[in-house]
């Protein structure tokens, strides 16, 4: 009698278990697994944190921050009640990944066009391509600069500047000091947010699910590495009337264009990958050199970008400006997918032949200017 009413218990707080579960996930497991894998947490970067920083209680316990943050999993929002004052820096560093995803792509059939389906880039993140290993690193990058950045600043509560060890390299003389970005902090915590998602959900070894995982921590830790490796030692004199006298340096960060370069390269480079059945991921095709930790790797193949796909979450190359002399990915003849492309002639009045006249205007015509455009059909 006494092991049945245990089993009876168990089974009842497995089934409460169970019901808090779809409570909070809104339409239970199907939901869950959506935001696992489709990166949801990169609505983060749509989000207007300045309106909510005007807000007296933002980081107190009656506001909870972490639960209104959408697309974070349980493991995040335990990050997130931690650090409350990270989650703005985190918001900005998602945006300027997807600013300098859409720079690094405006020309290509992919654009990392944004879609409003609070996945950020759509249903394309479903599918383990090159491009969802950019989306990845880029936002792995972006978060990893802004919180070191948010360290320097003293936006952070936990952080402040580096302490970096001093280089063998620099000059004895030089004083290694000055406030210098948190590279490392930047490092561990992005770690500790964006990768707690890929860990806290249990996959079968082996299974396409557990390569997904281990491709985007993958593809995570190469764009944390890109923020290292791109940065330098900044160095600056002091002295009377530009004498030089004492030389400070301390270390600093990379531009983020640098990184967002230094990540579109290794794009065009990707390695394909696939899971074993010990739950590693090994080359996919053999022959080819076996990824190391900054490069990025991918398990499927791109889809068709030409054309509109509501199921792919792709907008197609309709419409696109292209280059009609450029024999690049942003010519005509390989933006349009070969379907040809419309010209359109455009009157534009621009000032022109301008001069300054003493004192003190400039004076300006204006040039009617007549160009052409070129779209895809």
């Amino acid at each position: 009698m006494a092991s049945s009413s245990v089993f009876r218990y168990l089974v009842l707080l497995a089934a409460l278990v169970w019901i808090l579960e779809l409570a909070e996930c809104g339409n239970g497991t199907v939901l869950r697994d959506t935001a696992w894998s489709n990166g949801s947490w990169f609505t983060m970067g749509l989000l207007d944190f300045e309106k909510w920083s005007n807000q007296p209680n933002l980081f107190s316990p009656k506001f909870r921050l972490c639960t209104k943050l959408p697309g974070l999993t349980a493991g995040q929002r335990r990050v997130c009640r931690r650090h409350k004052d990270h989650m703005a820096v985190v918001s900005q560093g998602v945006k300027v990944s997807i600013d300098e995803c859409q720079y690094q792509f405006k020309y290509r059939r992919w654009n990392c066009s944004v879609i409003g389906d609070g996945t950020v880039f759509g249903p394309l993140t479903h599918i383990a391509s090159r491009e969802s290993a950019f989306t990845h690193a880029i936002t792995s990058a972006g978060v990893s600069l802004t919180v070191s950045r948010g360290c320097r600043d003293g936006r952070l509560a936990s952080c402040g500047c580096a302490r970096a060890p001093r280089p063998r390299s620099l000059h004895r003389d030089w004083l290694w000091a000055g406030c210098g970005d948190d590279l490392q902090y930047g490092y561990k915590f992005t770690e500790s947010f964006i990768d707690i998602r890929e860990r806290e959900r249990k996959v079968k070894r082996g299974s396409r699910e557990q390569g997904r995982q281990l491709m985007n921590r993958h593809n995570n830790e190469a764009g944390r590495r890109a923020v290292i490796s791109k940065s330098k030692v900044t160095c600056k004199c002091h002295g009377v009337s530009g004498s030089c006298s004492l030389i400070t340096c301390w270390q600093q960060l990379p531009s983020f264009r640098e990184v967002g370069d230094d990540l579109r390269e290794k794009y065009e480079v990707a390695t394909e990958v696939k899971v074993s059945r010990r739950g590693r991921l090994r080359l996919g095709q053999p022959g080819y050199s076996v990824p190391t930790a900054q490069h990025l790797v991918y398990l499927e193949d791109s889809p068709n970008y030409c054309v509109s796909d509501d199921a792919l979450g792709s907008l197609g190359t309709a419409g696109r400006q292209c280059n009609k002399t450029s024999q690049g990915l942003d010519g005509c003849d390989v933006l349009c997918c070969g379907r040809g492309y419309n010209t359109k002639k455009v009157v534009l009045r621009e000032r022109c032949e301008c001069s300054f006249k003493w004192c003190c205007r400039v004076e300006c015509n204006t040039c009617v200017i007549t160009r052409e455009e070129f779209t895809c059909k």
